[in-house]
């Protein structure tokens, strides 16, 4: 089952894995630092405007972190 949860953790992931500072990515995706932080705790997600930003500045696909694969297996 695809929840908010799961993709929570897998942009927190993804984020951490980056190797960027809070700093460092939220100006490449025009955003504040504290609003990276609070991606990073669980506080806020991403408007998807965002969300596209910042899978293209950490070269993943959206996909993954959406759990989309985990749907298409529960649809069969």
């Amino acid at each position: 089952m695809i929840t908010l949860t799961k993709i929570r953790v897998k942009l927190q992931d993804a984020i951490r894995q980056s190797n960027l500072s809070q700093t460092e990515l939220a100006t490449k995706i025009g955003v504040g630092q504290q609003t990276v932080s609070e991606y990073l705790h669980g506080k806020s997600m991403p408007a998807l405007d965002t969300f596209a930003k910042l899978c293209a500045v950490l070269d993943i696909d959206s996909n993954d972190i959406l759990c989309t694969s985990e749907y298409e297996e529960n649809k069969k």
